[in-house]
């Protein structure tokens, strides 16, 4: 209504209107509806005046997005702006504040502390989160109660059912609110051309749109859908979806359409006590272990299905599941990320069909210690770190070529499994390193900061550089790392001749550009370490790192190297030059 370029106002308020006196009293919008940055509320008067004189209606505002290219802004002061903003454009306190969307460069914690005092000083009456997951919203309770949940669920998304957001929400009384129902402008047609459906609604006397919200409204009494609609005829139909009455041989046929969101309407009972049939889920990063405790299983007699082997997605290995358990399979081994909830939730149900019991297996794996094995894993593979370039194109098919955004995404989305999303059984490995008995050489990684300074179109050695490589463990292999993003090849050279023909030492170079790392060879992470120590048999443990500051002790107690600390050489240390 208020995004679009072409948009129609007097038909906007129309819609509005038609939907109140159909009987709709809960209304969305968000501070960031409009046209652009310079838009902002515009929607929000809309509704406001659409609303005024009708009493009853409830607001649902949104706050924390800009508008322009829709970044997520969840600072305590943009919180603060956009919500007294939104109580002026509303013209009165706001019912329901959300925050649009969790912001990734600021603490979530620190988001909804902010809501709080909106709640708290009056400007919101209830306060709550849009577009979050069920270990997001244990976070934010520990500093906040939350009133309302705004998720993506229906025809296409169930996330939200699978990944436990919505039993979250009724355990704790917390107003759930559905948004997208039918799948949004891009793919609610879609549903319109579904033969099956079609054939449904025509049994329920409704069009395919109305038989699947009449379905949502069916699944959980909790459960409140927000329906997009542009036009007043579009907003008289989610009304009557309201009123269709679905019996049990349509909602069996749903269930069937629908397998994701049937979990709350009709869970799969879980197999009895007497079943000897198994599935075992092998869930962590990348790297911790799981294919040598697969293999232990496929030994026993269990069939193994695993992505790297027979590839495609985590959808279609839990339709190989079920092909497998179909056919009488007694054992199977899925080991996969299965970071979430939800990506679990479909082998359980899978499972559980087949009278299957689900144990889990967590290999517990710390940051650093994963960023160490998907770096070793890439190296195994192939021969040398990946640039940015090469992980962007080999990473949808290569699980070795795991970037450093990829990884954190991982470890931000891993949540523990639980054994409420049905297992029999919930495992710990925690993870212990394995050190190759080849490697026993000593090393020494030196940062380019702490021996030299810029000069010119160059590096200059510290006075004192002599002394720091001749303080070095006997018979160390010396690599001198660093970042000079966007670094020319004329200096990279002349700085690794400068290095080799003083100490002999090695050196080695991130030069991709700045922003957030999409690679591993910047410092601190441990790319250039580990290719070097790789290359030439070197054990970290008996190996020193010397460094500047916090990040680079951090990087050495990482990779288990002694740490010397050096200040950064400055103009005051006279260069020597080579």
């Amino acid at each position: 209504m208020s995004t679009d370029a072409d948009r129609d106002e007097a038909r906007a308020l129309e819609t509005i209107r038609a939907a109140f006196d159909g009987g709709v009293r809960l209304f969305d919008t968000a501070r960031a509806y409009g046209v652009d940055g310079a838009d902002e509320g515009h929607n929000e008067r809309l509704v406001a005046r659409a609303l005024s004189g009708r009493e009853g209606g409830r607001v649902v505002t949104k706050c924390g997005m800009r508008r322009e290219g829709w970044i997520p802004d969840g600072r305590a002061s943009t919180i603060a702006r956009d919500a007294a903003a939104s109580a002026i454009a509303l013209g009165r306190p706001l019912d329901v504040l959300l925050l649009h969307a969790p912001d990734p460069r600021t603490p979530l914690v620190t988001s909804v502390r902010a809501l709080d005092r909106a709640r708290k000083d009056g400007v919101a009456r209830s306060i709550g989160v849009s577009n979050v997951s069920r270990k997001q919203l244990e976070e934010i309770a520990t500093v906040a109660r939350v009133d309302v949940v705004e998720i993506a669920l229906g025809a296409y998304d169930d996330a939200a059912v699978r990944g436990g957001v919505v039993a979250w929400c009724a355990e704790r009384g917390v107003e759930l609110l559905a948004h997208s129902p039918l799948g949004g402008p891009a793919r609610a047609p879609r549903l319109a051309r579904d033969v099956r459906l079609r054939a449904l609604a025509e049994r329920a006397g409704a069009t395919a749109h109305e038989l699947v919200l009449a379905y949502l409204l069916a699944v959980h009494p909790s459960i409140m859908l927000l329906v997009g609609a542009r036009r007043a005829n579009a907003a008289a139909s989610a009304v009557a979806a309201a009123r269709i009455a679905l019996d049990d041989e349509l909602l069996f046929a749903l269930d069937a359409r629908f397998p994701g969101l049937a979990l709350l309407r009709r869970p799969p009972p879980r197999p009895p006590e007497t079943s000897t049939r198994e599935v075992v889920i092998l869930m962590g990063i990348p790297g911790a272990g799981k294919s040598t405790a697969a293999k232990a299983y496929v030994d026993r007699g269990h069939v193994r299905l695993n992505r790297d082997t027979v590839g495609g997605t985590l959808a279609g290995i839990a339709k190989r599941l079920d092909e497998v358990l179909r056919k009488g399979a007694t054992g199977v081994v899925l080991d996969n990320t299965y970071v979430s909830r939800a990506s679990r939730s479909e082998v359980v149900r899978i499972a559980h069909t087949h009278g299957a019991h689900v144990r889990c297996v967590h290999f517990d794996t710390p940051p650093h210690e994963a960023q160490r094995n998907v770096v070793s894993r890439m190296l195994e593979r192939h021969g040398a770190l990946l640039g940015p370039k090469e992980i962007a194109s080999l990473s949808k098919r290569d699980p070795t070529a795991l970037g450093p955004n990829a990884l954190r995404r991982l470890l931000g989305e891993l949540e523990a499994p639980a054994p409420e999303e049905g297992f029999a059984s919930v495992d710990v490995v925690t993870f212990t390193r394995r050190h190759d008995p080849r490697a026993t050489a000593r090393g020494a990684a030196i940062a380019l900061d702490a021996i030299a300074r810029r000069a010119g179109d160059g590096y200059a050695l510290a006075a004192d550089a002599r002394a720091i490589f001749d303080d070095l463990p006997a018979g160390s292999r010396a690599l001198v790392f660093g970042w000079i993003p966007d670094a020319s090849p004329a200096l990279v050279a002349s700085t690794t001749a400068l290095l080799r023909e003083a100490h002999g030492a090695e050196l080695a170079l991130c030069t991709h550009l700045a922003g957030p790392p999409l690679c591993w060879c910047r410092p601190p992470l441990p790319g250039l370490w580990l290719a070097f120590a790789r290359a030439h048999g070197l054990d970290a443990r008996a190996s020193v790192l010397v460094g500047t500051g916090a990040s680079h002790a951090s990087m050495a107690r990482a990779l288990e190297m002694t740490y010397l600390e050096r200040p950064l050489t400055g103009a005051s240390s006279p260069p020597r030059t080579a």
